[in-house]
């Protein structure tokens, strides 16, 4: 995890190192001939590239999976805004570092390290970089998702991962991310959903119509959780679930 955390720090400082030079530099281009007319335009793909980077991110890796679940247990317990948005987007991203650590290690000894001392050109760094994270994506991608998105992109059947391009390698992991993340609230789901249907009939063999059954269900959910512990059970099945 330690060592995750290196790694997210140093692409950060890169990224952020990059951003900068690129905005120092924009004006000169500007006032150069057609000579340097190539290095503006790089200067403007680096930008945008880092402005898409942090959606990019999230769609390549386990954060997806992670928030959606934290979500449907809130719903299921039936508190819309507790715990906040906020304190589920932090834990989720500190998980995502957690289960990505052995791919981000990877890509910090493989194409980082190497293209910060100059022993890898840009080309050669992204290709190196984004190996890992397609590797991670292709473990998690079910096959019937990965056909589907060939298909749609009506291109010839790959004969090897390798022919699979980032395009459809992303979407149909997305599909698999969402569909592993609503296989895990239902199951996150029924338990609580018993407490509701218990209460309710309580309350109605009582004659107690009136009383929201929420008033009573929203407690005992509280409680059975905390006694089961919870949050540990969750974020364990979690991570087991990656491959």
């Amino acid at each position: 995890m330690r060592r995750a955390l290196c790694a997210g720090g140093t692409v950060a400082l890169l990224l952020g190192a990059c951003g900068a030079a690129a905005a120092q530099q924009a004006p000169s281009a500007a006032w150069l001939g057609g000579a340097d007319t190539s290095q503006a335009v790089r200067i403007v793909i680096g930008l945008t590239v880092l402005a898409v980077l942090p959606a990019l991110l999230v769609c390549i890796t386990s954060f997806l999976r992670i928030i959606v679940v934290l979500s449907m247990l809130r719903h299921a317990i039936g508190m819309n805004e507790t715990p906040p948005n906020t304190v589920l987007i932090g834990l989720a991203l500190f998980m995502t570092l957690f289960t990505m650590s052995p791919v981000l290690e990877q890509v910090n000894r493989e194409a980082l390290q190497p293209f910060m001392s100059g022993k890898l050109g840009m080309e050669q760094g992204l290709n190196k970089g984004i190996a890992p994270l397609r590797e991670f994506m292709v473990r998690q991608t079910r096959e019937q998702d990965l056909a589907l998105m060939v298909e749609l992109s009506k291109a010839p059947p790959p004969q090897s991962m390798d022919d699979i391009s980032n395009v459809q390698l992303i979407p149909a992991f997305m599909l698999s991310e969402l569909r592993a993340a609503f296989q895990i609230g239902f199951v996150v789901f029924l338990p609580f959903l018993l407490i509701d249907l218990i209460v309710s009939s309580v309350l109605m063999a009582l004659g107690m119509m009136m009383m929201p059954p929420t008033t009573i269900a929203l407690p005992v959910k509280i409680l059975m959780f905390i006694l089961i512990d919870g949050w540990s059970l969750l974020l364990k099945a979690l991570v087991g679930s990656f491959h």
